[in-house]
């Protein structure tokens, strides 16, 4: 799943003031699914979102949906409650990314199920990364990883 440079730099452009935040780069710090830094899982979310989202011509506003997806996993070892509660306090993000971080869980969080199309898509990109880096980790490409053994590009 590759986006264009064209698609890469709007999403860089969308989350660069996210990305450059102590409290996002915090996340480089935790490790989930075996080797991968909540960071990592973060970006891998947002690329596959975003991915489905233009392939499929799904129609997510893709702010919300890259944003949402790039910060829901900002809960240090909670989850996914305080996620949106770090994120709204920390960037005063909308209603709709609010939504999208609070449901990325479901089914697990059977309560907070997604109520926006953006919702879905990263709750679906989710579960597909978590199971990609849980379950393919020694297929991936050392070579295109950095010092911290995460990806560099968008």
């Amino acid at each position: 799943m590759q986006l264009s440079v064209t698609e890469r730099e709007r999403l860089y452009a969308i989350l660069e003031k996210y990305d450059q935040n102590p409290k996002v780069q915090q996340m480089r710090d935790f490790i989930q699914h075996g080797d991968v830094t909540t960071y990592q899982h973060c970006k891998n979310v947002v690329l596959v979102s975003c991915w489905l989202n233009h392939r499929l011509h799904l129609g997510a506003d893709e702010t919300s949906l890259a944003v949402g997806a790039f910060l829901h996993e900002m809960h240090g070892f909670s989850h996914p409650g305080c996620a949106c509660v770090n994120a709204e306090k920390v960037f005063h993000i909308t209603k709709k990314e609010q939504s999208i971080i609070s449901s990325h869980m479901w089914p697990l969080t059977f309560r907070h199920v997604p109520s926006c199309r953006e919702a879905i898509i990263v709750c679906l990109a989710d579960k597909y990364c978590a199971v990609v880096e849980s379950m393919f980790k020694h297929s991936r490409v050392a070579a295109a990883k950095n010092a911290n053994g995460e990806y560099d590009e968008w």
